[in-house]
């Protein structure tokens, strides 16, 4: 029986489950909101005013919900909108295209969310977890190990944030209007597999009910939990699933992402195919390309022969290096040859435009820079 390695954990936190933020309007579907309306005493229609401000306006001050009674108006927004996330930095790049924010949580944890602006879109990444059990060593959250899952509402209240920053015109040269989520910031999204689909029933659903974005403009990353891979497929949902590969071999695999120890390459591929099979959605292979690691032309070429007519395409990250870690990015001829190689057997491949890297821009980054900053020991060690 093969193991994955263990997270360290604190001792004084046997035992006891992490404590979940209050309830919040995008925990509910419109139904639960009003029966939350109604224990109020409320009538049952000013959910969906609320759920309007929120969603539709993308408005969380009570002073600019007019059309609630003013007697009321801080009471139903403290119940049905406490506040979720703390900002504790908001840092941007690329002149102001790239936004990356890193919030507090209730119980102290730290998360991260990015916003790009392109000419036709605009983008935000979220996260769906508290650190990431996952372990993957080269990824800043995975060496940081998992604190918890995220509610619904706290990964809802990310994508909303940053679509009024968004709407506010901050990023210029974009539309003003979100139009893309990719679950690929801090957490594995399918180890917190309910929240993260009610997440996405939220953001698809027109307002008042949600955000009403498109599901083809809805991805989300997995390492490879076959089970779950294969529970989404049956979800009745149009989103693009992205597979972090990484390898296309067991044994170094083995070492990259070690949940592959579990689920080998060929069983993850089969349950991508059997998404891409029943959605009718191209599966993005997320590839980061890491110096005289996983960059032979060899391994190349063998990723293209696993491909080779599949519904698949390949997305080359350079690697945005940690502080302190071993690994690198591949050289820039190294990776062209990748691409040639993966293009020569027919697979659809691109380098993704590389992003924020003079704000932390890899995954984990700037939480593990905040810890550092406020942790007293760092000022001795």
């Amino acid at each position: 029986m093969t193991s994955l390695p263990l997270i360290s954990v604190d001792p004084d936190a046997r035992g006891r489950r992490p404590a979940m933020p209050p309830r919040h309007l995008a925990d509910l579907d419109l139904p639960g909101r009003q029966a939350l309306v109604a224990e109020l005493g409320e009538p049952a229609f000013r959910a969906k005013q609320v759920s309007n401000h929120y969603f539709g306006r993308l408005v969380r001050d009570p002073a600019q919900m007019t059309d609630l009674p003013a007697a009321t108006r801080e009471r139903l927004a403290g119940t049905l909108l406490p506040t979720l996330l703390n900002p504790v930095r908001e840092m941007a790049c690329d002149d102001g295209a790239t936004r990356k924010a890193l919030w507090r949580l209730h119980d102290g944890s730290l998360v991260e969310s990015v916003l790009m602006g392109y000419p036709d879109r605009v983008t935000v990444c979220i996260s769906s977890q508290a650190g990431c059990g996952m372990a993957c060593p080269f990824c800043a959250t995975g060496q940081a190990g998992l604190t918890r899952n995220l509610s619904t509402a706290e990964i809802v209240d990310q994508a909303v944030y940053l679509a009024g920053v968004a709407a506010s015109g901050a990023v210029a040269g974009s539309p003003p209007r979100l139009s893309h989520v990719v679950f690929m910031g801090m957490g594995e999204p399918l180890a917190n597999y309910a929240r993260v689909v009610a997440a996405i029933r939220r953001l698809v659903a027109p307002a008042p009910e949600g955000l009403g974005l498109s599901q083809r403009h809805i991805t989300v990353s997995t390492v490879g939990l076959v089970p779950a891979i294969r529970r989404l497929a049956s979800e009745d949902l149009s989103v693009t699933l992205a597979l972090s590969l990484h390898a296309p071999d067991d044994e170094l695999r083995d070492e990259l992402v070690p949940v592959n120890q579990r689920w080998k390459v060929s069983e993850v591929l089969d349950a991508a195919w059997d998404y891409a099979d029943t959605t009718g959605r191209r599966v993005s292979i997320e590839y980061a390309m890491i110096k005289d690691v996983n960059d032979q032309p060899w391994r190349a070429d063998l990723l293209g022969r696993l491909l080779a007519g599949k519904l698949a395409h390949v997305n080359l990250i350079p690697l945005n290096p940690t502080p302190g870690s071993r690994w690198d990015a591949s050289p820039k001829p190294v990776e062209r040859e990748f691409v040639r190689r993966l293009r020569d057997a027919g697979v659809s491949t691109t380098v993704r435009d590389t992003r924020g890297r003079e704000i932390d821009g890899a995954c984990g980054q700037l939480a593990a820079a905040e810890d550092r900053d406020s942790d007293p020991r760092a000022a001795t060690a």
